[in-house]
């Protein structure tokens, strides 16, 4: 792992010439795209680290053996007032949702229908995120996931619509990074209705954003940048009409350069939607390719300033990432109301199924499981909320796991239905029996582990930021690039700090019979995790004193680690939880008691698989594989031919195929927005917030014209802004 960048030594400090380190922070770049080496790769993504930590972290006090039960012990509370006009609203979303929403044909026709884009707006659901002064509804980040759990069950797609909007979408950035002049553009169109996308990923650019090669040229007269790319996989981005786009701005002339993110106009000259992609599941998904060909984006659109994209996208996704494990714990509620209703009443052998053991433990799981997904998630909600934490590792561990453990429970759930979990809603319905769509569920949950930093690099990602305090002291030491005498000089500070702490590791209240003896019966399950919080540091310790340098390489024991500290994080909360609550819902100790003592046998064999593996035979026997010695195993099947490369190669220019961008229709029922999406005390706040209204009315949105949704036309944009303003 590379160190932190305010600890990395200058350039002149190493041996050998390396990248120019930014004098703000922000680190080495690769000074073209393309290949890059797999230094330059991991430096551009350390740059893009927050790298300090102001404000007290749970999870980071956890990896170190510390379990801080005072910054969620007692259960964080959400304010009353909010939390009683966020329950109305959600009231009314609920009722759209069941009564105007029909999650069958979004599946069939893949494919949202128009008038839901309408109601949808009318709610008020496209501003959930967006602050009230801004014309949104300012939910908290509790009720907001709340609002994506029951949209996700009505269809895991329009889930996906609003999720990527506003998480990831120009809504969040904005608010963290945004100036007003830019809030006040742009937020009221997107609480109004207007859809934005994310676009970062291109054709050959995953996780590794290094080599992203869409460019962002300043024009001649310093105005503005002119972008020139393609971005594969654009969640929303056929219908979007403001986007986010990641491109990478030259340095020199002083501009400090970098990848840099602009807010987009859909429809400016020169972007072409390609194609909308199609998945295994999330059928109504609008994903698109979309080409910029000189794109001339003005200078006022930057968010940030230049070279700080990649720091917005990570700090975005520090809250952002919640929105998906929200979506993963609805789906779980279906799935356990489901495997319950079924297992009460399909008979086999004179017994429910569900009374059979090899039955009874898929229930358990599924139902503890669920509890503490849900439990996660609402105190990373809180916590957020809060705004006096630092939740980058909580929300990173409760995306990695929820988005793990729902797949689980989606696959024990098929098994549970047997036949009819493979059997679609649809054919289950033509036999006159209940649709429930448990394969969909299959198909639209395996994308949560690969969303928004795929499982494996949620796994590198937690453990950069569980072992930053080990770096920040002795980084150095294990830096190749690092000269000998500042490696001296980091050896001394690294044996202060151990010979404070690692005494800390040896003994704590978990060894005490009575600790934590207020939580009851969940006391052993506190101290448990309290006894092992320490064995997980100082295995992470015994680590790093091995492999030095190389722990880097250590992927799968670098993802032991990680697993280990989520599921610790796991019955951490819902013993508090479970303990807050026993006096209104004494039944919540049976399922947190329930949950521990699963997680701690996942937790034993965690342990265990830290030492005992065989990690490095398959690293070997991989190597092996990718040379082709193994390829006779590969015989007597036939295998997807064809000539086309496995990742298509794209050039730069003018798009030679159909713009296929989806345009939403007038809404026929437009003036009874602001009625409907209103909060209960809102006409409280109209003195405060009542230009906002009405200048929103003058913001293109959907009804305005036959062009996307609320997509402003191309001539006269600028006036109407100005108007709108």
């Amino acid at each position: 792992m590379t160190t932190t960048q305010n600890d990395r030594p200058g350039a002149d400090d190493a041996d050998g010439p390396g990248p120019t380190t930014s004098t703000e922070g922000i680190g080495p770049l690769p000074m073209e795209a393309g290949q890059v080496s797999e230094r330059e790769a991991r430096q551009v993504a350390e740059a893009a680290r927050e790298t300090s930590w102001g404000k007290p972290s749970f999870g980071k006090e956890l990896f170190l053996g510390r379990l801080r039960l005072d910054l969620i012990d007692p259960w964080p509370r959400t304010d009353p007032v909010a939390a009683s006009r966020a329950g109305e609203w959600l009231g009314r979303l609920d009722t759209y949702l069941r009564t105007e929403v029909d999650g069958a044909l979004i599946e069939r026709d893949a494919r949202i229908p128009d008038e839901v884009f309408h109601g949808l707006a009318r709610l008020g659901a496209f501003g959930m995120k967006i602050d009230r002064k801004y014309g949104g509804l300012g939910l908290s980040n509790l009720h907001y996931c709340r609002a994506l759990m029951l949209a996700g069950s009505a269809s895991p797609a329009i889930g996906a619509l609003l999720s990527a909007h506003q998480s990831i979408g120009v809504p969040q950035p904005l608010k963290m990074f945004g100036t007003d002049e830019q809030k006040q553009r742009f937020l009221p169109r997107l609480a109004a209705g207007e859809v934005s996308a994310f676009l970062l990923t291109e054709p050959d650019v995953g996780s590794d954003p290094a080599r992203l090669a869409t460019s962002a040229e300043p024009t001649e007269d310093g105005t503005g940048y002119r972008l020139n790319g393609i971005k594969l996989w654009a969640t929303n981005g056929t219908v979007a009409t403001l986007l986010v786009v990641m491109a990478r701005v030259p340095a020199g002339d002083g501009r400090r350069g970098g990848i840099t993110a602009f807010v987009v106009e859909g429809d400016s000259p020169g972007i072409t939607v390609e194609r909308r992609n199609a998945f295994l599941g999330l059928r109504g998904l609008e994903n698109s390719v979309t080409r910029f060909h000189d794109v001339v984006v003005p200078a006022e659109n930057v968010i940030g300033g230049e070279g700080k994209g990649l720091k917005i996208a990570l700090s975005t996704l520090n809250t952002g990432r919640l929105s998906l494990p929200a979506m993963c714990v609805g789906a779980a509620k279906w799935s356990l109301n489901v495997a319950r209703e079924w297992s009460a009443e399909r008979v086999q052998w004179g017994r429910p199924v569900g009374e059979h053991e090899a039955v009874a433990t898929k229930l358990s799981f599924i139902a503890a499981t669920t509890y503490g997904m849900e439990t996660m998630l609402e105190l990373c909600c809180l916590l957020a909320d809060d705004d006096r934490n630092d939740i980058r590792i909580e929300a990173a561990l409760v995306k990695l796991y929820a988005s793990e453990m729902a797949w689980k429970v989606a696959d024990e759930l098929v098994q549970i239905r047997g036949g009819r979990g493979y059997e679609t809603a649809d054919s289950l319905a033509a036999r006159g029996e209940r649709p429930a769509a448990v394969e969909q569920l299959l198909r639209d949950l395996r994308i949560n582990r690969i969303f928004e930093g795929s499982t494996e690099i949620m796994h590198l990602l937690i453990a950069r930021e569980a072992v930053d305090a080990h770096l920040s002291v002795a980084g150095d030491i294990v830096d190749p690039d690092v000269r000998l005498s500042r490696k001296a000089r980091a050896a001394a500070a690294a044996s202060a700090f151990y010979a404070k702490w690692l005494p800390t590791l040896a003994v704590g209240r978990g060894q005490q019979p009575g600790a934590y003896g207020e939580f009851g019966p969940l006391a052993q399950h506190l101290r448990y995790v309290e006894r092992s919080s320490r064995k997980l540091a100082r295995s992470t310790f015994y680590a790093m004193s091995r492999w030095q340098g190389k722990l880097e390489r250590k992927q799968a024991f670098l993802g032991r680690i990680v697993d280990i500290g989520a599921e610790l994080f796991a019955m951490a909360a819902v013993s508090v939880r479970a303990q807050a609550e026993r006096d209104g819902r004494p039944e919540g100790v049976e399922l947190a008691d329930l949950f521990c003592r699963q997680s701690r046998n996942r937790v034993e064999a965690l342990f265990q698989a830290l030492w005992e593996n065989t990690d490095p035979i398959d690293v070997t026997a991989a190597r092996r594989i990718l040379a082709g010695r193994y390829a006779f195993v590969e015989e007597g099947v036939l295998t997807p031919a064809g000539e086309q490369e496995w990742v298509a190669a794209w050039e730069p220019g003018p798009a030679t195929v159909p713009d296929v961008r989806r345009r939403i229709p007038p809404d026929p029922q437009r003036g009874t927005e602001n009625a409907d999406r209103r909060l209960p005390d809102d006409q409280d706040d109209q003195d405060e917030h009542g230009q906002v209204e009405r200048d929103q009315q003058q913001v293109r949105r959907p009804g305005d014209a036959p062009t996307p949704l609320g997509r402003p036309e191309q001539e006269g944009r600028v006036e109407e802004q100005e108007d709108a303003q």
